[in-house]
């Protein structure tokens, strides 16, 4: 394992210079090149001003030139802090401002949504622009508006040693907000280069893969297919969205990909296109040996049916957090009997299930999912209250582990199995309900493609059951064959009372469904 994040890019160019590093379209650009491009970004940072620690935050679409600002970001000794590129003004101006942000990146199409920002956030003192300063800038707020092709193309730029150590921050990534304004959780070097190494060994990453990144690079999920495909010198292909999955499958064929990581939102897409090769045009995508999965947990109709569409490829099930990357995944050679676990730990690291006094509890038995490891991080940004809600005491004195919030159980093999997200859960009928396990039996029907459970007050029951289902295009779905189907397979407290069937279910960027916003409809 490395100590520093960027020595991973800086060993794969001595060692593989002309290796592909990223495909986007029909440019490819090699590790020697990004190696360089990086270096001179890096270079025109310090001389505009970084010093170790300053927060760089970047709002591009996934991009070769997103991927150059994150190494150079990196190897330049600042922190990066990832934007959603659909992220409004005024939330922007916030995470700016929360951060002390002193250097954006960003789009020049992003110029409506940045420039306002800036009038709010009086830390920042350079933007760069990839594809050069919009007229509009002049006068915008920030003392400097530079480009960034200029400071690629500058030969003459050097980058000085930062003189980092892997206590240092690397980066600064926002929760979703969801409940409230977004958290920046602080991931040091050593929690990314931790799970940089830990992800590639237990998937077993090679030089020779070609690893589709479909997922947002704002994304935690996203982001580490960057570092780990730089740690292994393989190729990382670049798509800006899964908008139009026709031309994107396309282009996987094209490339050979062998690692195609998703969410379920995207799997369930691909899955309406099945078999692939039936297409017209056909799409070869024999070339994929393996199927990562994470951000929500796989339902198990849904790996029955990859296993179907993808009969060469291995599938992965992953479980992790924002606030320590990943947590466990699941051995694939296990996946089929051990269809709705997420597995057990990633190598170096310690994942255990607690009563609210903080006591591990036995096989069988519902409490707190708690981790320990190098990945956990370091805390929440001027957030010391919820750092100290979720970094908690451990068994060895000394010690802060990460309580997840997530309810789980584990089974007599130790392997782990998600049951709701902490605050997910209701009482119906003062029996607690998991929607997990609903929404579960729900994809068991070949016709659903999304699926979303939730409580809505109810003056009898405490909280009725409610479903919101998107059918796959051409299907045919009514609410009567959904609750008939639960019946057969739920506890009768379990059966959703009222079944909304809807074109799609509203989504994150990242592909999660946005089960608040659903609840935010019934309140």
């Amino acid at each position: 394992m490395k100590p520093l994040v960027a020595e991973y890019l800086t060993a794969t160019a001595a060692q593989s210079p002309d290796a592909t590093a990223l495909i986007q379209g029909e440019t490819r650009v090699s590790y020697e090149q990004l190696e360089r491009d990086s270096s001179r970004f890096a270079a025109a940072l310090q001389h505009a001003g970084l010093h170790k620690g300053d927060r760089v935050a970047i709002m591009a679409n996934n991009s070769i030139e997103m991927v150059v600002v994150l190494w150079a970001v990196l190897r330049a000794g600042g922190v990066f802090a990832p934007v959603n590129p659909t992220t409004k003004a005024d939330k922007l101006a916030y995470m700016l401002d929360n951060c002390g942000v002193r250097f954006v990146v960003a789009e020049r199409r992003m110029a409506r949504v940045v420039l306002p920002a800036l009038a709010e956030a009086p830390t920042v003192t350079t933007v760069l622009w990839i594809g050069g300063p919009p007229p509009s800038a002049d006068g915008a707020g920030a003392t400097r508006h530079l480009d960034y092709g200029a400071a690629v193309a500058d030969e003459a730029s050097v980058v000085a040693d930062p003189g980092l150590i892997d206590a240092d921050l690397g980066g600064l990534l926002h929760t979703s907000g969801s409940t409230g304004r977004p958290k920046g959780v602080m991931l040091t070097q050593r929690n990314i280069a931790h799970n940089t190494w830990s992800i590639t060994t237990y998937l077993g990453l090679r030089p020779d893969d070609v690893i589709a990144c479909l997922l947002p690079l704002s994304f935690n999920y996203g982001l580490f297919q960057v570092f780990t495909a730089a740690s292994v010198g393989c190729a990382l292909v670049l798509e800006q969205s899964f908008a139009y999955p026709l031309d994107v499958l396309a282009r996987l064929a094209d490339t050979k990909v062998t690692i195609l990581p998703g969410v379920p939102t995207m799997f369930a897409v691909l899955l309406q296109l099945a078999p692939f090769d039936a297409l017209d045009p056909p799409h070869d995508l024999s070339s994929v040996r393996m199927l990562t999965s994470a951000a929500a947990p796989l339902p198990p109709a849904h790996i029955h049916r990859l296993g179907k569409a993808f009969p060469d490829a291995q599938i992965v099930v992953m479980y992790g957090q924002t606030e320590c990357t990943r947590i466990s995944y699941l051995d694939p050679d296990r996946i089929f009997d051990k269809l709705e676990s997420v597995g057990k730990a990633i190598p170096n690291t310690e994942a255990y299930v607690v009563d609210e006094e903080g006591r591990r509890v036995g096989p069988g038995v519902v409490g707190e999912l708690v981790v320990r490891g190098a990945h956990v991080m370091r805390g929440y940004w001027q957030r010391p209250d919820a750092t100290s809600e979720r970094l908690r005491d451990g068994e060895l004195e000394g010690e802060k582990v990460l309580y997840t919030g997530d309810a789980f159980y584990a089974d007599e093999e130790g392997f782990l199995y998600f049951v709701s997200r902490r605050d997910d859960v209701f009482k119906c009928k003062g029996e607690k309900v998991s929607p997990k396990e609903i929404e579960d039996v729900i994809y068991e029907l070949e016709a659903v493609a999304e699926v979303a459970v939730i409580g809505v007050p109810d003056e009898i029951d405490g909280n009725a059951v409610e479903a919101y289902v998107a059918p796959r295009p051409g299907a045919e779905l009514s609410p009567d064959v959904v609750r008939n189907h639960c019946r057969q397979r739920l506890e009768t407290y379990m059966v959703p009372r009222h079944v909304e069937v809807r074109a799609e279910l509203p989504k994150t960027q990242s592909g999660k469904i946005r089960r608040a916003e659903l609840l935010g409809e019934r309140s």
